[in-house]
This record gives structure tokens, sequence and C-alpha cells, in this order.
């Protein structure tokens, strides 16, 4: 059999291409983003015909996977765990009206949390929407778990979750490799109005049919917990865990010579848990130890007296369960000696945009001219603006216009000078949440400025296609959906666009955006900073570079370094003058306003 070291995001890609999906839709976000870029790197190794596309959001993939699941295919759909949340509407409701085809959805969720804007568990929400989830515990198990979920799928007509954590995703393993199943099976969708359409009337008998299935998915004997038997050494007792947390466990006693020596369950479905396996822990032993991430989805289930876990503390209920987290659990429920808690490490230093990066220029531009400003923001590399104190809000994906509308109303009631607001928000963004919240702001009349920030790409997740560069995930050319004809067709009548690396005219600009807002007959002003991400090698060879240099004029004021932020200035702290990195400098030259002093030149200037 032939084996490859893979990632786990690679695993799953290569297992679904093995179980014969043919339909894939995602949009990116860490750590799931790999997954359908794997798929789209390895298309040439499948068997079924196969469509892949970066749908414009989560919910839209969902809902194209859920189509051709209807239709017989089967299909997948991939997010990181905050993009259920966005899913949520379809995600719910085909929980009763099931699927045909087998649908999976790839669910990746961030304990720590590492790059997400909270801590979730998946498994709850699946609990919550009566949805099957599966917990792998490796890239390997991951792989291995597609084929039976997509058979389990059909044979229950359900969507079921896979919920692979940070560390599955991009921990790396040798894998087993399959050949891809060939199914051919031909698109053939079967209008039944009182299922897929189901009105009220219809949905208890629904419910009461989700119910009857769960009960015989808990027993369905491949999904059963796994036990790795103790030498009754330690009778009555014993460890419940699941994905990632439990291939720690299972490390972590190896390396302490517990192995074997203590019954140890691992739960590859956390919900539905089966019951009999719930009587036989409560009859069977005394004391339980039960190891999760993030939330107390088994503890909860098992409703056990004698566990310990997150619901008594004896299980931090926030962050990774690391081995030396775990360590300090298990040694308290078994009497080991406990070494001291160690400190957490720090974070380093903190990040910041890249040098050259467009959004920097834009950031300064917009703190300079509205010193009292109030700058909401959204979920991409541009919430670094926040280094710059231009921006101040941060919540989810697309929120930051709707904010900004918000904070328009709450200041205008109060009859006095309302503080200009500028949104900030990513090409990207925008057409995954921002086009209602706009028109929503529009149709009320907020007086906000909307800074778009276009930068060709989905540059955070590592520069995906977005809808107006007329790409498709896998390279294929498409129409171009451009950001002009769509604001304006939500109302707005001042759109301009402008290189935020021009900083009088965008300066300029911004005024006149904030003159429109505050005019009789104004409103909304949509102002576009455009200019390609500098992580685009083909950005970087058309983008003139001559080199930057500081003169002898420079005071050591240190405004360039602390105010602007980029990477490739610092402070010579011997001399106190600031200095260019000539190997970090893009020579972009966006720096140059900023010196007080006049002592940031081009070299060919001298």
């Amino acid at each position: 059999m032939n084996k490859e070291l893979m990632m786990g995001n690679d695993a799953i890609a290569r297992g679904l291409l093995e179980a014969g999906c043919q339909v894939a839709a995602a949009y990116p976000g860490t750590p799931s983003t790999e997954i359908l870029q794997s798929v789209i790197n390895r298309k040439d190794q499948a068997v079924n015909p196969l469509h892949i596309e970066w749908s414009v959001n989560e919910k839209i993939a969902f809902e194209v996977a859920l189509a051709a699941s209807y239709t017989g295919k089967r299909s997948v759909a991939v997010m990181k765990q905050v993009g259920l949340n966005v899913a949520a509407d379809p995600f719910m409701r085909t929980a009763y009206l099931g699927v045909k085809g087998g649908m999976l959805t790839v669910v990746a969720d961030d304990p720590g949390p590492h790059s997400s804007q909270n801590e979730q568990d998946t498994r709850l929400f699946c609990l919550q929407g009566r949805v099957p989830v599966l917990d792998p515990s490796s890239p390997a198990e991951a792989k291995a778990m597609i084929g039976p979920a997509y058979q389990l799928s059909e044979k229950y007509e359900m969507n079921i979750v896979l919920r692979p954590t940070t560390r599955v995703c991009h921990s790396r393993q040798s894998v087993a490799l399959a050949e891809p199943v060939k199914l051919d099976r031909i698109a053939a969708f079967v209008p039944d109005t009182g299922r897929w359409c189901a009105t009220p009337a219809f949905l208890p008998g629904l419910h009461r049919s989700l119910n009857a299935k769960l009960e015989q998915i808990a027993q369905e004997p491949h999904w059963q917990p796994r036990l790795l038997v103790g030498d009754e050494s330690r009778p009555r007792v014993a460890l419940v865990a699941s994905g990632i947390a439990h291939a720690n466990l299972v490390d972590l006693l190896e390396e302490l010579g517990l192995s074997g020596t203590i019954d140890l369950y691992q739960v590859l479905m956390p919900y539905p848990l089966n019951p009999q396996f719930v009587e036989h822990l409560q009859q069977d032993y005394d004391r339980l130890l039960v190891v999760e991430e993030t939330y107390p989805v088994i503890e909860l289930q098992l409703a056990h007296p004698g566990a310990c876990g997150k619901q008594t503390g004896a299980v931090p209920r926030e962050g990774e369960l690391t081995p030396d987290v775990l360590y300090q659990a298990l040694a308290a429920f078994l009497g080991l000696d406990t070494p001291p808690t160690m400190a957490a490490p720090g974070r380093g230093q903190r990040p910041s945009l890249c040098p050259g990066c467009p959004h920097r220029a834009a950031f300064y531009s917009i703190k300079k001219t509205f010193p009292d400003g109030i700058f909401p923001s959204d979920i991409g590399c541009y919430t670094l603006g926040m280094n710059l104190d231009a921006v101040h809000t941060v919540h989810c994906m697309g929120a930051c216009i709707s904010q900004g509308a918000g904070f328009h109303q709450a200041y205008k009631q109060d009859g006095g000078r309302v503080p200009t607001v500028v949104v900030t928000i990513g090409d990207s963004t925008f057409f995954h949440a921002g086009v209602p919240a706009l028109i929503n702001a529009v149709l009320q009349d907020a007086r906000i400025i909307v800074v778009i920030l276009d930068n060709a790409t989905a540059a955070m997740t590592g520069g995906q296609p977005v809808p107006h560069m007329g790409s498709t995930a896998d390279g294929r050319k498409t129409k171009i959906i451009a950001i002009e004809p769509l604001v304006k067709a939500a109302g707005v009548d001042f759109i301009e666009s402008c290189d935020p690396y021009q900083h009088d005219r965008f300066e300029n600009l911004l005024k006149k955006a904030d003159a429109h807002t505050r005019s009789e007959d104004g409103g909304v002003a949509v102002l576009i900073s455009r200019h390609g991400c500098l992580m685009d090698p083909q950005v970087r060879k058309m983008q003139e570079a001559p080199a930057v240099i500081i003169t002898e004029d420079c005071i050591g004021c240190g405004q360039c370094v602390e105010d602007f932020e980029c990477p490739a200035l610092s402070m010579d702290e011997e001399n106190g003058i600031a200095r260019v990195d000539p190997d970090r400098c893009h020579g972009c030259g966006t720096c140059i306003p900023v010196c007080p002093a006049q002592a940031i030149v081009r070299k060919e200037e001298l």
C-alpha cells in the first residue's frame, strides 16, 4: 500500500477524492483553508467529474453542496468553526430535510484560538442542531473517516459533520493511499415538495424521523467508542477522550509509563453518543476523567456522578489541551506528582502589516485626516490597522458597516456634531457579508464613509481569488463581478477609487467623502482603496521600487517607526536615528510623507 507524508488538510482532501466527492465548495479560513486548495491541487487524481469553488461565503458553499447532494452526487462544504455561524440557517434545516447523495460538512475548529475571533466547539453546535459529528484524532484518522462518513450519510440521508481541529489540520503524518472510487453517478433530482419544501405542517413528522435516525446512528458499530483495555491495576477508573486530546493523552500515558494500566476510551462520534455506552460507564466505573476540546459535550451526555472534566474544573474550560495542560489534569486525577504550573509562553512581537502593504498607507491617511474619527473594521489582515489606531472595533465578517451605521445613529440622535465614521472592509469580506450591510446603511441614511480595501485577493488566507478578478478556484477565467456597479446598485451616490500610495489624493478624497456625508442631499460615501497585495509576485514585479533611504536630516523622533509601523523601518538606538532595512523594503515610498523632517527620500532624488 502506498503512503504519503501529508498535512491533515491535505489528507482530508485526498480522502474526499478517494470517496468520490464530486462537488466541493468552501470559503477560506484558517485552519480549514488548505482543504479545498489541496482538492484543487489534486484534481487530476479524481476519477469522477469534479466541480470545485471558492464560494462567496459559507452559507452559499453549504447550499451549493446541499443541492448537489439532492441530485445523488457526493458533496462537501468546507469552512472554519465561525463560518458555521454564517451557514447556520441552511445547516439547521438540513437536519430535518436531509440529503440524498452523501454530504459532509468539514468544519475545522480552532481551540486556543490561534486565528479566530473566538473559541467555538462545533460538536456543541451539532448537539443543538441534532447533526452527527465525527472527531478525528490525527490526519490519518481524518482521512480514514471520510469514506465511512459518506456511507453513513447515504444510509440515513443525513448531512454528517467532520470536525478536525487546528492540530489535526496542520500536523503531518504518513497516510495510506487508496484508489479513488469511481461512482458513475448521473445527476437525478426527484422533486418531493413534502420534503424539500417542508412547511411547518410537515416538520413535526420530520423531527420524529430525525430522532429515530439519531437513535439508530448511535448504535452504528463502526462509530462506537474504542477501548484500550487497562491491566486492572486501577479498577473502576477510566479515561474518556476524543479528537486531538485523545492523541495527546495516548502519547502522555506512553511517556509516563502508564500505557495499558488504565482503561482508555476514544470517542469517535461525540454526538449522538451511544446510550449503552453511557450506561456501561455509569455501571462499571466509579471515576472518569473526560478529556475533550473545547466544551463538555461528551461529559454532558454522560451525566456520570464520578466524572471529572470541564464541568468540575478538573480540565481547563478554555484554551488548547496541550500535553503539559493534560499532565496537570491527569496527575490530579491519578494522584501523580504534579510539577509547578508552567507560565504560558509569550506571544512575541506583535504582528504587523507587511512592508509596502497598501492598507498601511490607507490607514495612515484615515487617521491623519480624521484624528477624532470612529473606525469600525473587520476580519482580515487589515485588522492590524489597530496598530495605527485606525481600527477601533473588529467583530465578525461584515459587521463593520452595520456597526458604523449604529455609531452614526447613536450620535445623530443627540443633536450635536456627529463624529466622522470611517469603516474599513476588505474586498473579499465585502462580497462575503458587506453588501447587505451597505444596502441597509443606505436605506437607513447612515452618513458613514466606507473604505473598501481592494488588494485583489483574499490575502489573509493565502491569496484565494475574489469575485472582481474573474477567476475560479482552479484558475479558469469567469465573469468579473466589479465592485463599483454593486456599490452603485446599493444606492450609493459617492463612489471614488484611489491608490492609497497617492497620499495627497487619497486624503483629499476622504475629505470630499466626509463633506458628502454631511451635505443635505448626501448619504453613504464609498472610497475604494485599490492596490494589489505585495505578497503577489506579479504585483511586486509590476510595481516601481526605487530604493528608499534616510538622510542625515533625521531628527530621531521615531514617528515613522511608531506611527507608521513599517517592518522595514526601525530605530538605531545607538545613533538615535531611524534606519531602513533594504532587505525588507519594497520601495513603495509611502513612508516619505510621514517624516516631519523630510529625511526619508528616494535614493534617485539625491
